[in-house]
């Protein structure tokens, strides 16, 4: 019983702490990352269901049931994301450090955290396996948001032509 207080508990402070750091966040920051932060939370919800299908891994969310833990997605993962694009977007290097150490808190010290609290364990994949995956992760949505700049900044032009 108190293992499941715990677990809920754990799982209502990750989705909450994180967002309250937006409220210190511009509004010009916010909407600029706000559709890389949606793309990737969008694409690891889409590949958690492939990874519990696979059994890579099992969420046992109390607040997430199901093959996607929507509270790390809604809450760390998102929040980073917005924080990381903010303070590092236009520097590639310092972007993939930030990423480096980030992704390496959050696969191992933050991953055993929520293995022992038991709102998720991993079974195919482990740690390091998942260190990778954010990495290359990281490196794709770089990617995504130079398109989505470059693609704004075209608009932007072609209005400013009419």
């Amino acid at each position: 019983m108190k293992k499941k207080k715990t677990m809920k508990v754990f799982s209502l402070a990750m989705i909450i702490i994180p967002w309250l750091s937006v409220l210190f966040m511009d509004k010009k920051s916010l909407i600029r990352y706000l559709p890389v932060a949606s793309f990737i939370n969008l694409f690891i919800s889409v590949f958690s269901v492939i990874a519990n299908k696979r059994k890579w891994w099992i969420n046992k969310n109390p607040f997430s049931p199901g093959k996607v833990d929507f509270t790390y997605i809604l809450g760390p993962y998102f929040v980073a994301t917005l924080w990381i694009f903010k303070l590092t977007y236009g520097n590639f290097i310092k972007y993939l450090i930030t990423n480096v150490v980030l992704n390496t808190l959050n696969a191992f010290p933050m991953a055993e955290t929520w293995e022992k609290v038991g709102t998720f364990k991993f079974k195919k994949i482990n740690h390091i396996g998942w260190y990778f995956i954010c990495i290359i992760l990281s490196i794709i949505i770089y990617g995504y948001q130079y398109l989505v700049e470059k693609t704004i900044v075209n608009q932007n032009k072609m209005k400013s032509e009419l």
